[in-house]
């Protein structure tokens, strides 16, 4: 089942897509809802990103050869990050490029939605917690994540993470398992790789952040990017493909 938050005249609205008719989603998201009228066609519809989180959680070097690439062992525990929310965007919304980067890069990931409060978790029953997943894209400026030797302003910046084209609602951690990871930049693929190489599983990833903090309904978790990142320019359109969930596209440019 696949859920849009899409933009109208007087705010954004949920729905369900089905085919490519759009239905209302009357109720709570996270709570109880239910199947609505026909809204009309996704054509022409302005999707918005299919999640508004209190926090983004994101994992680094989770793919044994993305770390490779960049010289760094794989970590014995995962290595967490923020990016905030105000760094959201959704489909076809340009990634900016900042003037206080000269290398900003694409990450193509595989994210997931909490939909239910948790705290202390255990592996086994982290999925339980589980809303959905998308596709996002943990754009990075590099030459400052080299520079500060902390991440936050080379993650940071408005427009580094966007998130979308949809929601998938009600997938099994076995249906995620094995999945394509693909980025395209100008319909060049740049980065292919699998869910199956990540080190720490997406379930794993949930039980390990909630022994630390709470995790809300709505937040967001990038799971790690494959092989393969590399710079953006202005005049780029960059896709995030995860196999069966969506394609992302967004295009680059200048402020």
């Amino acid at each position: 089942m696949r859920w849009i938050r899409y933009a109208t005249p007087d705010g954004f609205r949920w729905g369900i897509l089905e085919d490519q008719t759009v239905r209302e989603l009357r109720g709570d998201p996270f709570g109880e809802w239910t199947v609505g009228e026909a809204v009309g066609p996704l054509e022409g519809m302005t999707l918005l990103a299919p999640v508004t989180p209190t926090k983004i959680l994101c994992v680094g070097r989770n793919y044994p050869a993305h770390a490779a690439e960049h010289g760094a062992d794989v970590p014995a525990e995962p290595l967490l990050f923020f990016k905030p929310p105000s760094a959201i965007i959704g489909p076809d919304v340009p990634i900016v490029l900042p003037p206080q980067s000269q290398q900003v890069e694409y990450e193509a990931e595989l994210a997931v939605v909490i939909g239910r409060r948790c705290r202390n978790v255990r592996p086994e029953e982290a999925w339980a917690y589980v809303l959905g997943v998308t596709c996002a894209n943990d754009v990075t400026a590099r030459d400052l994540q080299r520079r500060d030797g902390q991440w936050t302003r080379a993650k940071g910046f408005d427009t580094f993470c966007p998130v979308g084209p949809w929601l998938v609602v009600g997938v099994t951690k076995e249906e995620v398992a094995d999945r394509a990871v693909i980025c395209r930049v100008n319909g060049q693929i740049r980065q292919h790789g699998r869910t199956s190489e990540m080190v720490f599983s997406p379930a794993d990833l949930i039980a390990y952040a909630s022994s630390v903090m709470t995790l809300e309904p709505g937040d967001l978790f990038l799971t790690g990017t494959p092989a393969g990142v590399g710079p953006l320019y202005p005049g780029d359109v960059v896709e995030v493909e995860v196999e069966g969930i969506g394609i992302l596209r967004n295009p680059v440019v200048l402020p």
